[in-house]
């Protein structure tokens, strides 16, 4: 079957070579018309054979416009990976000329063209190397191999051969990280085979280059053109070495590859030493050019930038061999001296941290020096004199160092620098989002950074570590911090404490310290904003590590305080202590007593918050904040619901943010649960809001959002009626309609909310949207998956078992609803899951008023133009065909009671049948239900003294579809109790159905002769006995 692409696609005409140029020369055009016109025409080509050829053919070109041959480029590059498995697109005999022509970028000028080509040579060397694409090795090997050969005798560099090595080198690059990426069996054993072939060529030549850079690199070489590209290719060489080594690295303990082991041990150790030699030279470089006062030329700025480049690469490799195996990392040869190194180099930028910037032009870059903290964090561990299995260097470290290096961390990295004093203040909101996306920053900022090596070093040496910070923290707090100095450094310990809280809680006397954060909470310094933040954040660090349980009233107190404390620079601390309550809330131990006198407050000032704060980001974290509250409090919220349904209306229609509406609706749904029965006042809030979130505009992104909110207002609702002439729920049933009948991506989620509707009032929503209910599920009936269908199926059950036939038994039959599903049971081909439902519908209908049934059953034969007796063979043969796939009791014995009801109508087509299959199917299912009649207990209210005793009655979990806890599971298991399969005792029924049937027939000589004296004297005798309780 053709795809839905290839079919449009062969209604697009194709272009020839001269109509191709003329697009893509339109597509870059500055006139938007034309330019439009053209990209949408190029992409209509794209899907067409020989069009990449072609658009390649043009890119190679080099007397064409640069910005034709880019975009001929960039086309090939989107396209590319699914492209070439077509041979559709690309016939066979096209693709060795793009083969030899992606080679003959080797020499192109433009880098646009170059870096696009480098890709698109990736993407097919995966696919075609070894066997379709056999010269690529040489083709790339040969000018890198030539090229660096003459570069060690010739002084002087040929600039066509200095490009075609650059661009070899890359895409040598390229396509070592293509293969390094994949998964399949074969480009694993081609990688293997190619890394063997190359390694040792590449480390020759790459010791060669790099031998000269050390013994030639200085501030007289940094202008040289020579120098730079030393630094170039070295760099390119060094990239490819370490792609293949860290693919080697985990696969060393297979005897396969364990030929590379020796390589891989050289090529580390030698890397780790070069890495010391070339860190020392940039240091001085930079410091030379700092210290001169003037800005280097072209050339020296860009060797300065390809050394650092470098160097950082030096240390992505190290980082990605100890991510691939962190225990054996510190085995390796000089990696104790390496993490050692660069652990002294960050000891030695701070101790001038003028130095220190996030600039690739800065003495000491921050991505080095985290690079540099991150290496040594993952080895501490193997370095604990607690680690089971040591290391084979046994290395652990000394008391003085570990106290020495926990006091540089939390004197000197993580107190607030001026340009966090600064961003705190400018902007307040992202400030605080970054501060919280610690679990990512660490690995790119200096100070969460060294938060995360004090956490380690905690859990490795607690031993040193937890008393140096419990002295700290009770030194800090023994003295007033009465300047901005001693505040910052208070904060940082703090930061320490809360980073470390689970080494410290059996050390830490919080209680006692809530006293002291009291006091601090008040001060009214301004300066004291950075402790107040800090107090907060610790406080829902200390709770959620699960140091102490949230119950005492200081704690809420601290924490409402500073929520509702406004003013300047007040924002950063408000925002860190709405997170800091939803950490107190969010735990086990949490008390909603203790919390409630505290409830008012917070609710009314987060709400004030999300109303204040302009980022959706912050509005977002916000409201998942106040539903966790609301969620955690449960009934509790009633008093102070108005607070948040009086605000939030306002804060829908002030924006047009689908996210801020998203979290909105969030809170709504959060709220609506946790009021249950008590919800119904906040239809008036519910109803407009999902009106508008299901109108065009909205719908994309906030459908499934509404969605939730609907299901859950329903499910806790007690009325379909507005209250206080309001809008309700059932003024957004018209809308269900309509999504049922035309939005089929829905439709699981809205049969949900439909089936909830019939729950909650069944025949009232009959009378007044029968007929356009049934006409809507005529669509999905026919159009969706056997799933929703069967989902859809379950919900009219639902409806059919509560609702009054006089409400939809006219509306079935014009609707044409009913003649659909006797049209469905005459396809043996239909899914059998669907076709038992159906079955299971009619026992429904057949049960509630048999009179119906036929009604319709006639009315459907004429509108049909067939007999009534052919309609009854098809809904007859389906009914014993489908018996035989129902599991559930309950289902097996409403078909048993629906046969019953067929039976009573004495119609032949049912009678005949009395004998055979309806008698096989009462005795199975007697058989299998056992019921007795039992006497209730004296203390049951009911006026019937008697009940059915039903031994095999188990509701099944997918009934009650998920509303445990909801107001709709007792309607559910009201509707479940009062079904008549429960109520009604099988034999008394059946008995009853054959006495109106003896009497329909034309009695009982009737009954006998012509239908009962065709049964087996066996099976008479036990229906006999199992109805009458004759034996």
């Amino acid at each position: 079957m053709l795809s839905k692409s290839r079919k449009l696609a062969q209604d697009v005409a194709p272009a020839s070579p001269q109509e191709l140029y003329s697009i893509v020369a339109g597509a870059v055009s500055q006139n938007p018309a034309e330019m439009q016109a053209a990209s949408l025409r190029l992409k209509e080509l794209l899907d067409l054979p020989g069009t990449l050829n072609a658009l390649h053919q043009i890119a190679a070109e080099r007397s064409f416009p640069l910005p034709i041959r880019k975009l001929s480029i960039i086309q090939i590059k989107n396209v590319v990976v699914n492209h070439w498995r077509s041979k559709r697109l690309i016939p066979e005999e096209e693709r060795p000329g793009i083969r030899a022509r992606c080679i003959g970028f080797l020499d192109e000028q433009d880098d646009t063209i170059s870096r696009c080509n480098e890709v698109i040579v990736a993407k097919i060397a995966r696919n075609d190397v070894p066997q379709k694409w056999p010269t690529l090795e040489s083709d790339l090997m040969t000018p890198i191999t030539t090229t660096l050969g003459t570069r060690e005798v010739a002084p002087n560099s040929d600039p066509r051969e200095t490009l075609v090595l650059h661009r070899a080198l890359r895409l040598l690059n390229a396509v070592l990280k293509e293969f390094s990426g994949a998964k399949m069996m074969t480009n694993i054993k081609t990688l293997g085979e190619l890394i063997a072939r190359l390694h040792v060529i590449l480390s020759d030549h790459y010791v060669k280059i790099a031998e000269r850079l050390a013994s030639s690199l200085s501030a007289a070489t940094l202008s040289s053109p020579r120098t730079a590209e030393d630094l170039l290719f070295a760099h390119l060489l060094f990239k490819c070495i370490a792609k293949m080594a860290t693919w080697v690295w985990p696969r060393l303990k297979d005897t396969k590859y364990i030929s590379f082991q020796t390589w891989f041990m050289q090529a580390f150790q030698s890397s780790a030493l070069q890495l010391k030699s070339l860190y020392e030279m940039r240091i001085s470089l930079f410091n030379a050019v700092r210290l001169s006062g003037t800005r280097p030329d072209a050339t020296a700025t860009r060797s300065l930038d390809l050394l650092t480049r470098y160097v950082r690469t030096l240390g992505k490799f190290f980082r990605r061999v100890q991510q691939l195996n962190v225990n054996h990392f510190v085995e390796l040869p000089f990696c104790d001296e390496l993490v050692s190194y660069y652990w002294d180099k960050v000891v030695q930028a701070n101790s001038t941290p003028e130095l220190i910037a996030d600039s690739p032009e800065a003495v000491f870059p921050v991505r080095f020096l985290v690079q540099g903290m991150v290496l040594f964090k993952e080895s501490l561990a193997q370095w604990s004199p607690s680690r089971k299995v040591k290391s084979s260097s046994g290395s652990t470290l000394p008391k003085d160092f570990v106290e020495n290096a926990v006091t540089f961390l939390v004197t000197r990295f993580m107190p607030l620098n001026p340009s966090d004093l600064e961003g705190w203040m400018n902007d307040p909101e992202d400030w605080v989002n970054v501060e919280d996306n610690d679990e990512v920053q660490w690995e790119f900022e200096l100070r969460p950074c060294a938060e995360r090596v004090l956490m380690t070093f905690s859990n490795q040496y607690s031993q040193y570590v937890t008393p140096l910070l419990v002295e700290a923290f009770t030194r800090v707090n023994a003295v007033h911090a009465n300047d901005l100095s001693s505040v910052i450094q208070k904060e940082a310990v703090y930061t320490a404490v809360g980073r470390c809280a689970n080494r410290l809680r059996d050390h830490v006397d919080f209680q006692s310290w809530l006293d002291l954060a009291t006091q601090e909470a008040k001060n009214t310094s301004p300066d004291y904003l950075i402790i107040k933040r800090r107090i907060v954040w610790l406080i829902g660090r200390w709770i959620q590590e699960g140091c102490t349980a949230p119950t005492d009233v200081r704690l809420w107190q601290i924490l409402v305080h500073l929520l509702t404390d406004k003013g300047t620079g007040t924002e950063v601390v408000r925002l860190t202590t709405a997170t800091a309550i939803k950490q107190c809330v969010d735990v086990m131990l949490f008390d909603a007593d203790v919390f409630a006198p505290f409830l008012g407050a917070t609710v009314s000032e987060l709400m004030q918050l999300i109303g204040e704060v302009e980022s959706i980001e912050t509005k977002g974290k916000l409201a998942a904040c106040l539903n966790t509250v609301i969620e955690r409090v449960e009934i509790r919220i009633v008093p102070f619901a108005s607070i948040i349904a009086s605000t939030l209306p306002q804060l829908w229609v002030a924006t047009d943010e689908a996210q801020f509406k998203i979290h909105l609706l969030h809170v709504l749904t959060t709220l609506i649960t946790a009021l249950g029965e008590e919800s119904a006042p906040f239809s008036s809030i519910v109803v407009p809001l999902i009106q508008e979130s299901l109108s065009p505009a909205f719908s994309v992104q906030l459908d499934s959002d509404a969605i939730k909110l609907w299901t859950v207002a329903l499910r806790n609702a007690s009325t379909l009626e507005g209250v206080a002439g309001g809008p309700g729920l059932i003024d957004l049933f018209p809308l269900a309609i309509s999504l049922l009948s035309q939005n089929l991506d829905l439709l699981g989620r809205i049969t949900d909310v439909v089936e909830s509707y019939f729950l909650l009032g069944a025949n009232l929503l009959l009378q007044r949207y029968a007929l356009e209910l049934f006409t809507a599920i005529l669509n999905p009936l026919k159009q969706a998956f056997p799933t929703n269908v069967k989902g859809l199926l379950i919900a009219l059950e639902i409806l059919f078992q509560l609702a009054n036939p006089a409400t939809y038994a006219e509306a079935l039959y014009r609707s044409g609803l009913f003649a659909a599903m006797v049209k469905t049971l005459k396809d043996d081909k239909a899914d059998v899951f669907v076709l038992l439902h159906h079955t299971l519908i009619f026992a429904r209908i057949a049960v509630s008023d048999r009179q119906s049934f036929q009604d319709l059953m006639a009315a459907t034969a004429v509108a049909q133009n067939i007999s009534e007796s052919q309609l009854w063979e098809v809904v007859l043969d389906q009914w014993w065909q489908r018996f035989d796939n129902l599991s559930e009791p309950r289902h097996r014995k409403l078909s048993a009671m629906g046969i019953a009801s067929l039976v009573s109508t004495g119609r032949p087509e049912v009678l005949d049948r009395l004998h055979s299959e309806i008698f096989n199917l009462w005795m199975d299912v007697f058989a299998e239900l056992k019921e007795v009649v039992e006497q209730k207990p004296d203390d049951d209210d009911d006026d019937d003294s008697t009940k059915l005793a039903l031994y095999w009655d188990q509701p099944s979990n997918s009934y009650f579809n998920g509303t445990e806890d909801t107001v709709e599971y007792h309607r559910r298991k009201s509707a479940y109790d009062n079904d008549p399969t429960r109520t009604t005792l099988l034999s008394s029924f059946v008995a009853a159905r054959l006495q109106e049937a003896e009497i329909a027939c034309g009695g009982t000589q009737v009954m006998e002769s012509r239908y009962l004296s065709k049964t087996d004297p066996i099976v008479l005798k036990q229906i006999m006995a199992d109805v009458f309780g004759k034996r």
